[in-house]
């Protein structure tokens, strides 16, 4: 086993064992932590690959910015951990078999068919090439064969913002809200009030 391969199975375990904690713990912020050192791992993975600017990018975009704002979205809702507790296994059998599907899908997606020995050979060599440039290779793909899943994941994406900005819109009893509408309309004759005294003697 050369030096190379260690340091892949070595990111890979990582990978899997925190993405399994993502999962499987109850706390929703330790959760978001080991999905932070998923993305990291998964980082890794690209650099070996040498897809340098799919590393770049999963770092600053989900680590810097999608987790910080999952992390306030988790803060924000305040999960309640008693509610999550209750009839965890009630879903196990289906949450099992979904895992199941999804395993056999990566594998059919990323398996050898895809990821063979003379296309692993071929990229390679274009990334030995001293114009080539892996942005643009990766502009190409996004823009001309996989156009329409690209759409799609955007709109996916697009539709968990409005579900997380609604879960954070909700109206809650025990909360003071305030109303810009009737802030902006205020007039100070609305909130001071000049009372006339009469002045007392001095004794």
């Amino acid at each position: 086993m050369t030096f190379e391969s260690a340091i892949f199975y070595f990111f890979a375990a990582v990978l899997l064992g925190s993405a399994a904690m993502v999962v499987t713990i109850r706390n929703p912020v330790k959760s978001a932590l080991f999905l932070v050192l998923a993305f990291v791992s998964a980082a890794c993975l690209w650099m070996l690959l040498k897809a340098e600017f799919l590393a770049i990018v999963l770092v600053l975009v989900y680590v810097g910015a999608v987790m910080v704002l999952f992390l306030f979205v988790v803060m924000m809702i305040d999960v309640n951990l008693a509610v999550l507790r209750q009839g965890f296994g009630d879903y196990l059998p289906v949450g099992g078999l979904v895992a199941v599907l999804m395993v056999v899908e990566i594998a059919l997606a990323v398996g050898p068919k895809q990821f063979a020995a003379d296309h692993l050979a071929h990229a390679a060599a274009n990334a030995a090439h001293p114009h080539y440039s892996n942005t643009r290779a990766l502009g190409l793909l996004l823009y001309t064969t996989y156009v329409y899943p690209f759409e799609i994941a955007a709109v996916i994406l697009l539709v968990a913002i409005i579900a997380a900005i609604a879960l954070t819109m909700r109206r809650r009893p025990d909360t003071k809200y305030q109303d810009p509408a009737r802030q902006v309309e205020v007039r100070a004759k609305d909130r001071m009030r000049i009372v006339k005294m009469r002045a007392e003697p001095k004794a």
